[in-house]
């Protein structure tokens, strides 16, 4: 049975209940529940979006139960709901009249459907949870084009760029982050609004998406004619970046770890002897007593305010590590926290979420009193020396054991909300900044996003990846998609994380090559756990985790010290751009790394390219992703001449060319 408002398009039927909507220009909220009322969240579209008024036809008998009634339509710009009697929906260009989307069903019950089938496959199947107001819910959406190519959907360690016919997990990790947005190559955007733990089945002959536990079916589609129109309307419903503050511009220096105040500002001081460009310098984990002090332990870091001042008077911001983990008793916070209800709590068995030098609980991000109480102390001990940038770790949150179901929050259980943990992480520091007057464009670092993430500051690093040329390539393809998911402001640990002797020639080459990479990523930053492991300082407090190996640009010897700090400069030449890019991403949510095909998406080669990208509108870069090579096949996208950024060769748009690669320098080409 069809109802209409002047902006609804709504079906019931049993006990479902369906609502069409507009959601933004050109965009449809679709949303379908079998509880007694629709469920209020609106997640990651809890942007105010214009009042739309669309077209909607209802046939003049379909307030009617049962009888053979035509098919309901609403339209919003250059896309159209249809809902046949039956529910199905399909979602059409208005201008192409070509079909984007439509529910992939199969049932007996209307001969008069080319699709009659004895399968009995339901496109929106409900199935309850027993016990429970949540339902285990599937999305059946058919595939209309084996060429349909499909990306976004947030960071996956995978190499490939498209994402059709890969399966997904809905569910965050150390280096996973689902970001639920796909953009295909047929001219639409889809997001799947459900923080549930799922699964995306993005099959060639039909995409799924799953929620272990929810309310309600949530998604939202937009047409657009370029992938340009898809990302920038996906980000204004969903909520634009802040400006890159100018420190965001530069280089960071970080390592596994500066161990104490000393250090610190020796790395910074030998930095500027040498005459080279550094924003930020990070103080990372274990500065402090204990996980969940949030503040400098006084042993290691005797007179943070010095430290500060100096630092600053240097030109450089400093950046300290925020875990969100609570140890056990000892932290100083545990009794109040646990008194109050701001910890993450356990269905079953012990409370133990992480077992990282001590038991450890996560404070409850989905609690707007944990969030403000973490802000407080945060500002407490760390904003009274005018520290301001914090790196926001372990934000999936990392458990010992990816137990999905023995989690829960102040939101709900984890299966039914535990994406949105990332977000409301960096929504803790973003409000608190706000709220305390002390910013007014924050921006942290955070090791995991969901969608909407990107309005609360999040610039998010790639995780805890492995310092190989597989793991570098991965990287590539990660950034590009989130960038497509909406995440412009993404980063990642230049060499990797895991490994890495200074010393070993073969890891020199490497990092050379992530390192002439992240000079043209939106965030410039060189991190990692290098070997040999140092001694801890002692066994007690913050003294007792060990330190990596130096991670300094002098510390991978003269010739590969001279080619990343030529990159250092580079970027520091390129500082007006950069910032111009921040711009436009904060204005219209613009990726700052591209695709060949945001670019340039009438060339239908550049869609097949994916091992280069572009670095806004004018830089053309291709990255060296093996070792030992010392050229390597570019493709210059057609519409342009593109010119060497070493020499003077010019390029024609449309050719395919093998080019120089030495080790001194990294392929890059101007947009002429």
């Amino acid at each position: 049975m069809f109802e209409q408002t002047p902006t609804r398009l709504i079906y019931r039927h049993d006990h479902e209940t369906l609502w069409i909507e507009p959601w933004g220009p050109n965009a449809l909220r679709i949303r379908a529940t079998k509880s007694h009322a629709m469920p209020p969240q609106d997640w990651a579209l809890d942007e105010p979006v214009p009042d739309l008024r669309p077209t909607i036809s209802v046939p003049a008998s379909a307030s009617s139960p049962g009888g053979n009634v035509a098919a309901a339509t609403l339209t919003n710009g250059l896309i159209r709901a249809t809902l046949t009697p039956r529910g199905r929906v399909t979602l059409t260009n208005t201008t192409t009249n070509r079909v984007l989307l439509r529910e992939y069903t199969r049932n007996r019950d209307d001969v008069s459907d080319p699709q009659c089938s004895a399968l009995l496959f339901r496109a929106r199947d409900f199935v309850p949870l027993r016990g429970s107001d949540n339902y285990a819910l599937t999305l059946r959406l058919e595939s209309l084009s084996r060429s349909e190519r499909l990306y976004g959907m947030g960071q996956y360690q995978q190499e490939g760029l498209n994402l059709k016919g890969a399966d997904l997990e809905l569910a965050h990790r150390n280096s996973q982050a689902s970001v639920p947005f796909l953009v295909s190559s047929l001219g639409y955007g889809l997001l799947w609004n459900c923080p549930s733990v799922g699964r995306a089945v993005l099959g060639t002959n039909v995409m799924s998406f799953e929620a272990s536990a929810t309310d309600k079916l949530d998604y939202w589609v937009v047409a657009g004619d370029t992938p340009r129109d898809l990302v920038e309307a996906y980000v204004r419903v969903t909520g634009l970046p802040p400006m890159m503050p100018e420190y965001g511009l530069g280089f960071w220096q970080s390592k596994l770890r500066y161990q104490t105040q000393e250090e610190t500002l020796a790395v910074v001081r030998e930095h500027k002897r040498r005459g080279l460009p550094m924003d930020v310098i990070v103080v990372d984990f274990f500065h402090w007593p204990h996980q969940g002090d949030w503040r400098f332990d006084e042993d290691y870091f005797p007179d943070p305010g010095a430290m500060v001042a100096e630092l600053k008077g240097l030109g450089v911001e400093l950046m300290v590590s925020i875990w969100p983990t609570v140890e056990d008793r000892a932290s100083e916070n545990w009794d109040e926290m646990l008194e109050r209800g701001l910890l993450i709590r356990a269905e079953r068995g012990f409370r133990a979420v992480m077992d990282f030098q001590g038991n450890t609980v996560h404070f409850d991000a989905t609690n707007p009193e944990a969030r403000k109480f973490i802000y407080d102390k945060a500002r407490q001990n760390y904003g009274r020396y005018g520290i301001k940038l914090f790196w926001l770790d372990e934000a999936e949150p990392e458990y010992s054991a990816y137990d999905f179901d023995n989690w829960r929050y102040h939101l709900g259980p984890q299966m039914s909300v535990g994406n949105v943990y990332p977000r409301d992480y960096s929504r803790a520091f973003y409000e608190g900044a706000l709220a305390a007057g002390e910013d007014t464009r924050p921006v942290n670092l955070v090791r995991c996003a969901w969608a909407g993430s990107q309005k609360f500051g999040a610039l998010v690093w790639s995780g805890d990846v492995a310092s190989s040329w597989e793991s570098f390539r991965q990287q590539l393809a990660a950034g590009l998609n989130m960038g497509l998911a909406g995440i412009a402001h993404w980063t990642t640990d230049i060499g990797g994380f895991h490994g890495g002797n200074p010393d070993d020639e073969g890891f020199r080459e490497l990092l050379v090559r992530w390192f002439q990479c992240g000079a043209f990523l939106p965030v410039f930053r060189l991190h990692g756990d290098r070997e040999p492991h140092s001694k801890p300082l002692s066994d007690r407090r913050g003294g007792k985790c060990p330190s990596g190996a130096p991670n300094e640009v002098w510390s991978y010897g003269e010739e590969a010290g001279a080619i990343l700090e030529r990159y250092l400069h580079l970027r520091e030449s390129m500082r007006d751009y950069v910032r111009g890019l921040m711009k436009e991403a904060s204005e219209k949510g613009t990726p700052v790394i591209r695709t060949l095909f945001f670019e340039f998406p009438d060339d239908k080669e550049a869609w097949d390219v994916e091992d280069e990208y572009m670095f806004g509108d004018r830089y053309l870069v291709c990255p060296v992703l093996y070792p030992g090579l010392r050229k390597r096949k570019v493709y210059f996208p057609a519409g342009a001449k593109w010119k060497a950024m070493d020499g003077h060769a010019v390029f024609e748009g449309g050719s395919s060319k093998e080019v120089d690669a030495p080790l001194e320098a990294m392929p890059v080409f101007t947009r002429q």
